[in-house]
């Protein structure tokens, strides 16, 4: 899977984001389950860790964990029980690791691996507590639409600095144009969160698109999927730094 293709795809996947925020706090609970199952499919095979099915099975777990403790959290701050989930989703990789009967090879690689698959996939949590605030609908919207044009953009070959400065700069836009016609945001604040979002998608690029796994269609659409679900805790972040 080549980097355009990627980006398309990865604007796609901010597209629906969006369009689920749209439809509904259920909808938008729905797309991020969907993120955390294929993260957590393709992550182990993106890192190349020794033990893919365990640490698919503990990604997974912790994801889908976080993902029902953001909905079942009543009143804010709805991500107080994440590090919860988290915590425990670090032990259970330690547990994973103990059952291990292959010698423990590549021991530390594998525990780091799964633990920062397990950052990643509760990160999508952020969508849905981000669509539960308030104003957390233009929010979600903005965050998505300035992802979606920070992806497309990073696939057009400027390398270096430029494509980070254009990729961040079309985020910014992106989220701008759309705090600007949403009546519960303003145009700065739609433009700080496309800033956010832009820094975080040309890091990515940077640090993902050379890796030799991403030829497996797994890894691939772990790479893609990548900006969306961490996307998803700096949109509430910020989000709620700007608008409360």
């Amino acid at each position: 899977m080549n980097v355009s293709t990627r980006a398309v795809l990865t604007a796609a996947a901010a597209a629906a984001v969006a369009g689920a925020a749209v439809l509904g706090e259920a909808t938008l609970v729905a797309v991020a389950g969907a993120l955390v199952l294929a993260l957590s499919v393709g992550w182990p095979v993106l890192l190349d860790l020794p033990t893919r099915l365990g640490s698919s099975v503990v990604i997974a777990l912790g994801g889908a964990g976080g993902v029902i403790a953001v909905t079942a959290t009543q009143g804010q701050p709805y991500l107080r029980e994440l590090p919860v989930v988290v915590a425990l989703a670090v032990l259970l990789s330690f547990v994973n690791e103990l059952a291990r009967q292959d010698g423990r090879h590549r021991l530390v690689e594998s525990v780091t691996g799964t633990v920062a698959g397990v950052l990643v996939v509760t990160a999508a949590a952020g969508w849905v507590a981000t669509g539960r605030a308030p104003v957390g609908d233009a929010l979600v919207i903005s965050g998505a639409v300035a992802l979606a044009l920070g992806a497309g953009v990073s696939a057009v070959p400027l390398g270096g600095w430029l494509a980070a400065l254009v990729t961040t700069a079309a985020a910014m836009l992106g989220g701008g144009a759309v705090g600007a016609v949403m009546p519960v945001l303003d145009t700065r604040a739609g433009a700080l969160l496309g800033l956010a979002v832009g820094i975080l998608v040309a890091a990515l690029h940077v640090l993902f698109d050379a890796l030799p796994a991403l030829e497996r269609r797994t890894a691939g659409v772990a790479a893609l999927l990548l900006p969306v679900s961490v996307s998803g805790i700096v949109v509430y972040v910020v989000g709620r730094v700007l608008v409360g």
